[in-house]
């Protein structure tokens, strides 16, 4: 359900007219940062409260958060659509580099993002050896947080910005976040790592919506659809591969003694070690946005009559 959300509301957005679209459609997704650190904060603070047992009651709770959209979003109204007839065939999207480049930027954008979000709780725990209930608050409601923030940012002067200057400089702190939060040797800086890793990806996710919207203009539901899968992708593949990564060096004798060797407990070393490894997508996203050449196009969305 979320999944067909985001496909559709994207280019919804996209669709309104309006100079400002990159900042429009960071302003859209920074409202997801904003809804993930409410639900980790009141969670966290409802099972503190009453205890694990009323953990039931939680998804009757937030069930009622998409029932009051469906009868609020039943009265908005849209934009006639791009005639089909009009519409980027697939097969032409699959076969651009720039739209392969992109694919490949919403998988590491989603492997970037999703790791260090659903690793950051644990990571706090061991890290800080603080509660679970801190441990979500400084991790994942943090991340979430200056996530928010730098969307929020975006969306409101971004369209001053150019927007593939400002995500190769996001992929090269998300570079630098990941770096900190691996090799810092306190672990307040490690967790300082983790929370500014938000604001790094902020962009990335609806970045590559908006580049590959520029590019491609006629692209419809379907190219955002294709490039929500990459993202899902990656969001699956990321936290995967960290985990993988952890698991393989808490078997590795030379691993846990290096860690040793600088202050780690084993659990700590292993989390650090699979977070090394996830680098990778931050850094391949460098790599394919140095690789992205702007494409000319004086396509102009084709809007169908209406009845």
């Amino acid at each position: 359900g979320g999944g067909l959300i985001e496909v559709l509301i994207s280019p919804i957005v996209d669709s309104l007219p309006g100079d400002a679209k990159a900042s429009a459609m960071s302003l859209l997704h920074s409202f997801y940062s904003w809804g993930q650190m409410a639900v980790v904060i009141i969670t966290t603070l409802l099972l503190w409260l009453f205890g694990h047992g009323i953990w039931f009651f939680l998804p009757l709770l937030w069930s009622l958060v998409p029932i009051y959209n469906t009868f609020r979003f039943a009265q908005v109204p849209l934009l006639p659509p791009v005639a089909e007839e009009h519409k980027t065939p697939i097969k032409t999207l699959l076969n651009t580099n720039i739209f392969v480049i992109a694919m490949l930027l919403m998988v590491t954008a989603g492997a970037s993002e999703l790791t260090m979000s659903q690793w950051s709780s644990l990571f706090a725990e061991v890290g800080l050896q603080v509660p679970k209930v801190v441990g979500d608050l400084l991790g994942p409601a943090l991340f979430a947080l200056f996530m928010g923030i730098g969307r929020t940012i975006y969306g409101i002067w971004g369209h001053r910005l150019p927007l593939k200057q400002v995500l190769l400089a996001s992929a090269l702190l998300c570079v630098a976040c990941y770096a900190v939060t691996v090799f810092a040797p306190l672990p307040l800086l490690s967790l300082a790592g983790c929370a500014l890793c938000g604001l790094s990806v902020a962009l990335m996710w609806p970045g590559t919506f908006s580049l590959s919207a520029a590019s491609f203009p006629l692209g419809g539901t379907a190219m955002f659809g294709i490039l929500a899968i990459c993202g899902d992708l990656g969001a699956a593949s990321g936290p995967w591969l960290a985990g993988f990564a952890s698991d393989w060096a808490l078997r590795s004798d030379a691993l846990i003694a290096l860690g040793t060797a600088n202050g780690l407990a084993a659990d700590q070393a292993g989390l650090r070690f699979g977070l090394f490894v996830a680098m990778i997508f931050p850094i391949t996203a460098i790599v394919a946005l140095l690789l992205w050449k702007e494409r000319v196009t004086t396509a102009e969305p084709v809007i169908a009559p209406t009845s």
